[in-house]
């Protein structure tokens, strides 16, 4: 693996473009597996796996348009992102009883992430259209 002149290795990102299908989730977490695996950091997929799932799943039942995903990884930090057409803001509810199927999205993502955040998108960012970005992080620690 490439490594920075301080030993320690050379950020990358990877952006994968999805469409507004269900199945789209399950593609997501097992790109995010493998990438993870191929740049020796498997000890960090279960959690990133959840979290990019989550944000996947939101983006896809709650919008209408296509969406991204979008890894980053630099300094020791692991930054998922997922990108979507609808500038409505997130809403991070508290956790649900754990039998509860919907509704815990991000408040899993705010409970295993070591930060959390969204930023609204415009004209400026994308054409013609508004949108928000949804980020978390996961330490090399995790």
């Amino acid at each position: 693996m490439p490594e920075t002149d301080e030993g320690s290795p050379q950020p990358w990102e990877y952006s994968l473009y999805i469409p507004n299908d269900p199945r789209a989730v399950t593609i997501c977490r097992r790109t995010l597996r493998l990438i993870l695996a191929m740049h020796g950091r498997p000890h960090l997929s279960e959690v990133a796996e959840l979290v990019a799932t989550e944000l996947v799943a939101n983006a896809v039942q709650h919008t209408k348009g296509p969406a991204a995903l979008r890894i980053r990884w630099a300094r020791g930090v692991l930054r998922i992102g997922v990108w979507d057409a609808d500038p409505t803001p997130p809403e991070a509810k508290p956790l649900a009883p754990a039998l509860a199927e919907a509704g815990r999205g991000l408040a899993l993502v705010r409970g295993c992430a070591d930060e959390w955040g969204w930023y609204a998108l415009g004209p400026a960012q994308l054409p013609d259209s508004n949108g928000k970005f949804i980020w978390c992080e996961l330490t090399e620690a995790a």
